[in-house]
């Protein structure tokens, strides 16, 4: 599983940006799919996460209200639409995804980040 993210950039504070997160390889067998942040020196955290089929979603308390993830199947691609931008949203975002292989075994695939920046 291949995961390239686009869609980042320098945006002001309350503005809106969409993330992208198109897979490709062996797409039939991931599972849920997320997204994740790095401030510089911080830890990464999950941002939000949507489960295979998108009938389920969770928040960080952080973005819950103003992000929205989502994920449309049939082009293996899923979103992340960022309302209200704060400066603290300033951070490399990852798209994240779980598969299943033929072996059972559930891995983690990462994408390359994308860089958003807020200005105050």
């Amino acid at each position: 599983v291949q995961l390239v993210e686009s869609g980042g950039g320098l945006v002001q504070a309350g503005g809106s940006l969409r993330l992208s997160c198109a897979a490709s390889g062996s797409t039939f067998s991931i599972n849920a799919m997320g997204w994740y942040r790095q401030a510089p020196g911080k830890r990464r955290e999950l941002v939000a996460s949507i489960t295979s089929g998108g009938g389920s979603t969770n928040y960080a308390g952080s973005v819950k209200g103003r992000f929205t993830i989502s994920r449309d199947n049939a082009k293996n691609t899923m979103y992340l639409q960022m309302n209200s931008l704060k400066p603290e949203d300033t951070a490399v975002y990852y798209c994240n995804a779980k598969a299943t292989g033929w072996d059972r075994v559930q891995r983690n695939y990462w994408g390359q980040g994308t860089q958003v920046t807020v200005s105050s």
